[in-house]
């Protein structure tokens, strides 16, 4: 199983990035899937999710308004458009999967497969 995040980098505030995270290794079309992200000195906490068909997604309120969560099942991607970015945005950005039939999942420790992150920063 491999999840390998991608499109981080340095962005002024109240500019955007695009994140995407490429999936093989398990039947990507079948999995919830969550962006989740850890500043440092912070635990790692929920940011967006989609459900397997992608008719449902779930924001943190920190995030609700100025992020999208979108995936595509014929290519195994799901991706984090993130807009209007602040400081506090600041972070290591993680993709997630989980198998969770008709349940939104907001936990880090309900997801099974991980990736390794990309870093986001926002200059003020």
């Amino acid at each position: 199983v491999q999840l390998v995040e991608s499109g981080g980098g340095l962005v002024q505030a109240g500019g955007s990035l695009r994140l995407s995270c490429a999936a093989s290794g398990f039947v990507f079309r079948i999995y919830d899937m969550g962006w989740f992200r850890q500043a440092p000195g912070k635990e790692r906490e929920f940011v967006a999710t989609i459900t397997y068909n992608g008719d449902s997604t779930d924001y943190a309120d920190s995030v609700k308004g100025r992020f999208i969560i979108s995936r595509d099942n014929a290519k195994n991607t799901v991706d984090l458009q993130m807009n209007s970015l602040t400081p506090e945005d600041t972070a290591v950005y993680y993709c997630a999967g989980v198998w969770a039939p008709k349940k939104i999942i907001r936990t880090t420790g309900e997801y099974t497969y991980w990736g390794q992150g990309t870093q986001v920063t926002v200059s003020s």
